[in-house]
């Protein structure tokens, strides 16, 4: 007689609420066994579950995909409510309902449907699908019913805080009817903030970033809601504004020549009741080393942040070796670099041209497609976000070669084989107005190094997915050797993280001054997995434990708070909200940024106290708003001596000898010619160009609103006007770029009457439009004398870091200023040529060249 088990095991209906249980009982497993750390944090996060905002750190491969499913899962046997699973995007979200079905887990990807709304299956979709004004979750304020949800789990949680972001800015592009509306509007106020940047912004200057005052933009709400409110329902406006419609008075403004983005201080997130009353909310990270942004972008409590959920060991992730060429020589060159990754790629371990090992998946990661450019040479493939998934499955089954990601630098799996050498060749930049401005605002400061920090460890986990991988790592340029050299950032990276470095860099100090060769012998310990490396490696990471605590900044936790406050027109009660941090904080960019903020909140009940907040806030961050009556330029006097004060300025900055290099290379690699997107960063590489020469070096258009770029006092008889246009793509100095630096040298003589003023144009070319008069002593730096000027400074450094910290020493440090021209006004007669008119002939005379004796 055939056994009907369907009468057997009918006494035991209650469900399994304990993960380690219910995957114990699946019917189909993926391994025999959840990992012991995954064990550890489903246990923790089991005994902590009825706490509503929930932080779980595991390292890249920890196998968080399988701990939030099982999470979810016991969330609906529990009977707590629906379920939510959170991707970053729609590849991932795939990814994870195949992980899903492997593991024999109901889930689906369609809101209505009806296991999902009755609690049998797990819904896996996109962030941008539950984070959106027109969400089907519902929205607070529209007709649609508003979806309870028991559990919301946000997968890649540092990936779906951009989303957030994003989905919170309403971008209105420069094409639209809005957008000319808007400027004619604000033009005045806009005008007065910079006119420099407001003439910039006529001629279509990319570059160009502008804030509407707030005063300006409260002032004239009504006149605002009449142009946008028509465009309510237009594609580009119905995902956005009615999530921000209800605080439009406290929303920040930024103009580009390309749109204009209103953004609010914090996400309404509250407008999102699906998120906001979740009765559990668990955020799943790997490199999310400042929890802060939790609290001011989705309302966390900071209680509960500061208490993530962690495996007793952070010893769960491969071996990884991490070197930055340039801090092992900073002679060696980006492009003898990428010749190397090709040789790897084709089993060309010693670079003979002829191969001898084992060819390797070689992925290089680069931020832009103009980044991507330098590659063509020697890529395989250059790979964009389309093609992104034929591209992975290719690596994943054998040799492809060398492959170039394109902004891609989280939210992909490389195993294995699939990346075995994996290079970062610069992290993403800011992209929208909001960040941009808010880049140039808080540069420096810690919150944007730790952003920073967060983009590089995401980078460099794409190549270990597990315990048993491994993968080389090299990082390109100044701003990545720097991550790596400098201890207050590479106290920024996740403890195992930061434990493969330090170990990185015992082998790095023996290749201290080697070529190439020596990193070849680097690389081959890693990927051969020498035992003795692989015995090393995995010792390093033997003891090594995750943060006890979760870093939450005070300003986030009041920033959050006073929106929140602000957002229900208590605003005096959210400026004493941020007055009260202010006296807390040690960072001055931030401490100027929050007092703006508390500005702008105070100007609705006091507009005076508000200027005056604001005016005083300009003594921490002078990039700040300016105020209603503007800002006095100061006078500016030159060092006492140009040694004295470099030595003074590289010993307070400096350590070491290789810190002193990677930021001198770090300057010159910011100079960028060609990328408009690149001139805020030119500008204050020169800034910080003249500090290190010791001069007294200002940026007057960015502080003042007027003047130049920037400002070197070269003695007190003589001070450099720089105006930079790295950027142009033109053959000529236009008419509008000269009369701006006629303006900068007539602002100059009136604010420093008694001091010649020299005029320097930093442009791809000198030679004037037939339009454009050139101004009395003028003198151009082209991409030629840029580079003699930059190998000067270079050699420089070089020289006063051979022997005892010889960059302290003024002596030193004066004869090296000497004997590289680099001294006053002779740097400029050196390392600049004068311009030609529009009759001149194309070739030069010998007279006009650079100079053949500079170094």
């Amino acid at each position: 007689m055939p056994l009907d088990l369907s009468l057997v095991g009918k006494g035991r209906r209650e469900p399994l609420v304990r993960p380690r249980e219910i995957y114990a009982a699946l019917s189909r497993r993926p391994w025999p066994y959840l990992r012991h750390e995954q064990g550890e944090v489903l246990e923790t996060w089991f005994a902590r579950r009825s706490q509503r905002d929930i932080v779980i750190k595991q390292n890249t491969g920890g196998g968080k995909t399988a701990v939030g499913l099982l999470i979810a899962r016991s969330t609906l046997n529990e009977e707590v409510g629906t379920a939510v699973y959170l991707a970053p995007d729609r590849y991932l979200a795939a990814q994870v309902r195949a992980e899903a079905d492997k593991m024999g887990l109901a889930v689906t990807d369609r809101v209505n449907d009806l296991a999902f709304r009755s609690g049998q299956a797990i819904l896996v979709t996109t962030f941008q699908k539950l984070i959106n004004g027109q969400s089907v979750f519902g929205v607070v304020g529209d007709a649609r019913s508003k979806l309870q949800v028991g559990i919301v789990v946000v997968d890649d949680a540092h990936a779906a805080l951009a989303t957030t972001e994003a989905q919170f800015r309403l971008t209105i592009p420069a094409e639209h009817a809005a957008y000319g509306e808007l400027v004619t509007l604000f033009a005045h106020e806009l005008k007065e903030q910079s006119p420099k940047n407001w003439a910039d912004l006529q001629t279509k200057d990319y570059t160009a970033t502008l804030a509407v005052p707030f005063w300006s933009w409260t002032a004239r709400q009504h006149r605002v809601m009449e142009i946008l409110h028509p465009h309510a329902d237009e594609d580009g406006f119905k995902f956005t504004w009615p999530l921000i419609a209800d605080v439009l008075d406290l929303c920040t403004v930024s103009v580009t020549s390309q749109a204009i983005q209103l953004s609010p201080p914090c996400p309404s997130i509250a407008m999102i009741p699906a998120f906001a009353t979740a009765r559990r909310r668990v955020y799943l990270t790997a490199t999310l080393s400042d929890d802060s942004v939790l609290v001011t972008d989705w309302d966390a409590d900071p209680k509960d942040v500061a208490k993530p959920i962690t495996p007793g060991s952070a010893a769960d992730l491969g071996d990884r070796m991490i070197l930055a060429p340039i801090a092992l020589n900073p002679h060696l060159r980006d492009d003898a670099v990428r010749e190397l990754a090709r040789q790897y790629a084709d089993g060309d371990r010693d670079g003979d041209g002829r191969p001898d090992g084992r060819p390797v998946n070689v992925v290089v990661l680069v931020p832009s497609t103009r980044a991507a450019a330098a590659w063509h040479p020697y890529a395989d493939r250059i790979v964009h976000a389309q093609e992104l998934p034929q591209t992975i499955t290719a690596l994943k089954a054998g040799h492809v070669g060398l492959v170039v990601l394109v902004n891609k630098y989280d939210g992909i799996d490389l195993p294995d084989a699939a990346c075995e050498l994996l290079i970062l060749d610069g992290i993403p930049r800011p992209m929208d107005a909001t960040e941009r401005r808010e880049a140039a605002v808080l540069s420096g400061s810690r919150s944007m190094l730790i952003r920073s920090i967060q983009r590089i460890e995401q980078g460099m986990g794409r190549g270990v997915r597990d315990s048993e991988d491994h993968c080389a790592v090299l990082l390109l340029g100044g701003h990545l050797s720097i991550a790596l050299h400098d201890p207050q950032q590479r106290a920024m990276f996740s403890p195992a993280t930061r434990a493969q470095i330090d170990l990185s860099r015992e082998i790095a100090d023996q290749l201290t001054g080697a070529g190439l060769s020596g990193i070849r012998m680097a690389l081959n310990l890693c990927l051969d997995q020498d035992p003795q490396w692989r015995t090393l490696s995995r010792r390093a990471l033997a003891d090594v434990h995750y943060a006890i605590a979760g870093l939450v900044r005070p300003e986030a936790v009041a920033l959050r708070q006073a929106f929140d406050l602000a957002a229900t027109g208590r605003h005096a009660d959210a400026a004493d909200q941020l007055r009260s941090v202010s006296s807390t904080l040690t960072d001055s960019a931030v401490k100027g940024w929050v007092a703006e903020q508390r500005a702008a909140y105070l100007h609705h009940v006091d507009p005076a106290a508000a200027q005056r907040v604001l005016t005083k806030a300009l003594d921490d961050n002078p990039f700040l708003l300016r105020p209603a009556g503007g800002v006095t330029p100061a006078h500016l006097r030159p060092a006492a001596a140009q040694a004295e004060a470099a030595a003074a300025f590289l010993a307070r900055s400096y350590s070491d000898g290789t810190a002193l290099l990677l930021a001198v290379q770090t300057l010159i690699d910011d100079v960028v010619w060609g990328d408009e997107e690149r001139t805020e960063d030119a500008e204050r590489a020169w800034q910080q160009l003249g500090e290190h020469l010791g001069l007294t070096s200002t940026r007057p258009e960015r502080m003042y609103a007027t003047g130049p770029d920037n400002l070197w006092v070269l003695s007190d008889q003589c001070h450099a006007v720089i105006e930079l246009k790295t950027g142009r793509g033109t053959s000529t100095i236009s008419k509008h770029d000269l009369d701006q630096l006629g303006g900068s040298v007539r602002w100059g003589c009136k604010l420093h009457p008694q001091v010649a003023a020299l005029p320097v144009i930093v442009h791809p070319s000198r030679q004037l439009h037939r339009q454009a008069n050139a101004v009395d002593g003028m003198c151009v730096i082209t991409p030629d004398t840029w580079q003699l000027l930059a190998d000067a400074v270079r050699a420089w450094a070089e020289a006063l870091t051979t022997g005892h910290e010889r960059w302290s020493d003024p002596h030193a440090v004066r004869e090296q200023l000497a004997h590289h021209k680099l001294t006053g006004r002779k740097l400029f007669t050196t390392y600049s040529q004068p311009p030609l008119t529009a009759d001149a002939q194309a070739t030069t005379s010998e007279q006009d060249s650079p100079r053949a004796d500079a170094p």
